[in-house]
């Protein structure tokens, strides 16, 4: 499965708007699951680009499209990012330099609006530092890395809080999760449960149609991760 790619043209800088502020500063507080708070010691340092733009169809969140096939995150849909190397200075630079070699994104146009707390994902063993961002001055993008990235995707917000694109991943550990059905996507797991916490800072969240929503069997995952989140 395959999703489309998101080429843009590069369009005038746009200034950051009041949700996005607003959002990044409720964000920072942000309450962490037990489950995904990180151990006192241990753990690969990781992060991630939460890049929010202005799109043809409203405020929109760039996702990417992982191969089929891999050892890592197999055909599933997440945010941009990876590892923090030895060369970095901090997450910022990580997640930007990631998003980069991924999908092609000028960094130029990119404004850091900060960190959220730190989480850690238990099977893979990684602490992830989700980057939150806002694309001033979007650019084309596509899939960079084509041994590993299928597809670039400009989600637009209306789309992730569209109640008929809205359900419930039934994990293979048996857990269940908060999921999204877009651009050809299942996204769920890690990546959908930033975006529903995302959905709720933003003030965009919607009842489903049911009050419960449709659950699916999510994509099983590989062996034991030990590269990129």
């Amino acid at each position: 499965m395959s999703a489309p790619d998101a080429n843009t043209t590069k369009d005038r800088e746009i200034g950051t708007p009041e949700w996005l502020a607003s959002m990044a500063a409720a964000a920072r507080r942000m309450p962490v699951p037990s489950l995904l708070r990180p151990p006192d010691h241990g753990g690969r340092r990781s992060a991630i680009l939460i890049l929010f733009g202005q799109g043809e169809h409203g405020p929109d969140v760039l996702l990417i499209q992982r191969k089929n096939g891999l050892r890592r995150h197999s055909g599933q849909p997440a945010f941009p990012g990876g590892s923090i190397e030895a060369s970095d200075t901090g997450p910022e630079d990580a997640a930007i330099r990631e998003a980069e070699e991924e999908t092609g994104l000028d960094p130029a146009g990119i404004e850091l609006l900060g960190r959220l707390p730190e989480l850690y994902i238990r099977r893979s063993r990684f602490r992830v530092v989700p980057v939150l961002a806002w694309w001033r001055t979007p650019s084309a993008v596509h899939a960079a890395d084509s041994g590993e990235i299928d597809a670039v995707v400009r989600v637009p917000v209306t789309e992730l809080a569209e109640p008929a694109n809205r359900l419930q991943a039934r994990h293979p550990d048996g857990s269940t999760g908060p999921a999204f059905r877009v651009r050809g996507m299942l996204v769920w797991g890690f990546t959908a449960g930033i975006l529903n916490q995302m959905l709720v800072l933003g003030g965009w969240e919607r009842p489903w149609l049911d009050g419960s929503g449709e659950t699916v069997d999510a994509v099983p995952p590989g062996p034991p991760e030990r590269g990129r989140t």
